[in-house]
C-alpha cells in the first residue's frame, strides 16, 4: 500500500510539472506575462522548463527521485517567492490557483524528498531520522 501512494506522489508531482511546460514552450501569452512581470522573459521561461522538464522525468526514475524532489522544491520554492513578492497570489484573475498548485507541488515534493532521504549519495547513510 505505501509503495502505492508513493508512487502516486511520485506521478503527481511530475504531471503537474510536466503539463505546464506546454505553456512555457508554446510561448502562451499568460506565461510569457509571468515571465516578463519577474525579468526572467523568454530565457527564464525557458530555462525554467527545461529544469521542470528534468525534474518531472527525474521523479518517475526510482533511483533519481531524490534528485528530482530536490530540484522540484529549487525551482517551485523560487516560484513561490516570485509570487509572494513581485507577482501577487493572484495572476491575472486565476483565482490564485497557480500559487496554490505550487504550494501543493513543493510540499508533495518535500514529503517526496523525505521518503527518499537515505538514496541520497553520501548523506542519506548519515542521516539518522
Amino acid at each position: 500500500m505505501k509503495s502505492k501512494l508513493v508512487l502516486a506522489l511520485r506521478i503527481i508531482v511530475a504531471l503537474i510539472l510536466i503539463q505546464t511546460l506546454r505553456f512555457k514552450f508554446t510561448a502562451h501569452p499568460d506565461s510569457v506575462y509571468i515571465f516578463e512581470q519577474v525579468g526572467l522573459e523568454p530565457l527564464g521561461r525557458i530555462g525554467i522548463g527545461i529544469v521542470e522538464l528534468i525534474s518531472g522525468i527525474l521523479l518517475l526514475i526510482p533511483r533519481t527521485v531524490w534528485l528530482g524532489a530536490t530540484l522540484t522544491l529549487g525551482v517551485i520554492g523560487g516560484a513561490i517567492f516570485m509570487h509572494l513578492t513581485d507577482l501577487g497570489i493572484e495572476v491575472k484573475g486565476d483565482g490564485g490557483i497557480l500559487f496554490i498548485t505550487a504550494v501543493v507541488t513543493f510540499v508533495l515534493a518535500a514529503i517526496l524528498l523525505f521518503i527518499y532521504r537515505k538514496d541520497i549519495p553520501y548523506l542519506g547513510t548519515k542521516l539518522k531520522i
